[in-house]
């Protein structure tokens, strides 16, 4: 078998291909031969450099709490692997196949917040803001829209995974990057995510060098917090877990998410008995998929297990007809959400971002000022 490292350099005259027309497609909206629509309310971009998870929704997740206290929030996604086309207004009662599993979950986390999705973000903005204007939102989350640059964000945050530093990476082919490096300069906020809590100095600076950011970008950095366990259908009795509970529990694993990697670690330090079963990202679970899993758990001759599963897989697993009510009862999640490493930092993430609110409305307001 021909070695990964080797193959990935095969790859490389694809990824130059690729890179040519990354490059031109950007200087063409750099140079606004390509025209990008900006709006009356703030609009701020959540996305990142590479495929693959880098903790987005938890992010969203954050500035949402952030933001609600005071503003009314709306979260617009492309609902990526939803079977339906066009502009969706997400509801507590969507279908998974119809929105996609971020966005539902996002709604039925946040039933206050209005959530849509549509590929073509500047017709889903000119949509969500052609209402009443009582109903428009105050502030608008791109969610994974770095690359959507038709859009123009009132504020950019890159998120950049610190298990796989884009500044040693390659372009798609070859490596994960679905633009080059440069593209990090649109960003006015780089959040590395994923980072241990017990970052040393010499980690920060390893990222600060290698990010090499402009003085007017912000560098922050964020960790992953898993929450208190909990019952899938909480109607069959089941009870919340700590993570300690898990010690002398047979824990099966199931996911469908783009890096399981930092989970499994978590739970590898608090159970003995781990097995995992790993889908592909977003992966829709089939009858064939839910036998398989059936067959690992009764492979285990043992009544204290617990099937564990994420967020996101909780939703394609609630949308499921054929689920058997013994492997409900087991069906467990754990929800997730970011913490800042430093609290200094969080504080002055917070009040960048509240500042910008703020100013944007102040100024959006001012006599004269029309779209672009």
């Amino acid at each position: 078998m021909q070695p990964v490292g080797n193959i990935r350099r095969s790859l490389l005259p694809l990824s130059w291909l690729y890179g040519g027309i990354v490059n031109l497609r950007n200087w063409l909206f750099d140079r606004n031969v390509l025209k990008q629509r900006s709006f009356d309310v703030p609009v701020i971009c959540v996305g990142n450099l590479t495929v693959g998870g880098t903790g987005k929704t938890p992010h969203i997740e954050y500035l949402i709490r952030l933001l609600s206290k005071q503003y009314k929030v709306a979260v617009l996604s492309r609902g990526y692997k939803r079977k339906s086309k066009g502009f969706k207004v997400v509801e507590m009662d969507s279908r998974v196949q119809d929105v996609g599993d971020e966005p539902l979950q996002i709604k039925r986390k946040f039933p206050g917040t209005m959530v849509f999705v549509d590929g073509n973000r500047v017709r889903a903005i000119e949509k969500i803001l052609s209402a009443e204007r009582a109903s428009h939102p105050d502030v608008i989350l791109l969610d994974d829209g770095f690359q959507h640059r038709r859009v123009k964000p009132s504020l950019s945050i890159l998120l950049v995974d610190s298990n796989r530093p884009v500044f040693e990476d390659e372009l798609l082919p070859a490596g994960l990057l679905r633009e080059p490096l440069y593209g990090k300069n649109r960003a006015s906020i780089v959040v590395v995510t994923k980072c241990y809590p017990d970052m040393q100095p010499i980690d920060f600076r390893i990222y600060a060098n290698g990010l090499d950011l402009f003085p007017f970008q912000q560098l922050y950095f964020t960790s992953l917090e898993y929450d208190t366990i909990r019952p899938l259908y909480p109607e069959l009795g089941g009870e919340p877990l700590e993570l300690n509970d898990l010690r002398k529990k047979h824990l099966f694993l199931v996911t469908g998410i783009a890096s399981p990697a930092p989970l499994v670690d978590k739970l590898e330090h608090k159970t003995y008995n781990l097995y995992t079963k790993l889908f592909p990202d977003h992966h829709a679970f089939t009858k064939e998929d839910i036998r398989s899993i059936q067959e690992m758990v009764t492979s285990v001759d043992d009544p204290n297990k617990i099937i564990l599963t994420t967020e996101k897989d909780a939703v394609r697993f609630q949308s499921l007809p054929f689920l058997e009510e013994e492997m409900k009862r087991m069906l467990y999640y754990i929800p997730v959400r970011i913490s800042f490493i430093n609290e200094k930092e969080q504080e002055s993430f917070n009040n960048h971002i509240d500042e910008h609110v703020r100013n944007y409305q102040t100024n959006r307001r001012l006599p004269g000022e029309q779209n672009q």
